[in-house]
């Protein structure tokens, strides 16, 4: 299996409404950090990320993250 493309060394820090969204796993998406279907003809699926109430979040941009999609620190390491 191929390895995921670092996109950015520090997370996305994002304001989001409460919902369904898809984090890409696979760092291909022009659309970062979401998923918008890159990942085709690769062995990478796209995170379902479920927020119930607004709220700011901290998403991984070096997909080296223990905590997909969340960011854990990794990028520093």
């Amino acid at each position: 299996m191929s390895e995921a493309i670092a996109t950015k060394s520090g997370p996305y820090v994002l304001e989001l409404e409460a919902g369904d969204y898809w984090y890409c796993t696979c760092g291909r998406s022009a659309a970062q950090p979401f998923c918008d279907g890159s990942h085709g003809g690769t062995a990478f699926v796209p995170q379902k990320l479920t927020l119930t109430e607004p709220g700011k979040v901290w998403l991984c941009g070096c997909r080296k993250s223990k905590t997909p999609p969340h960011c854990d620190g990794s990028h520093k390491k």
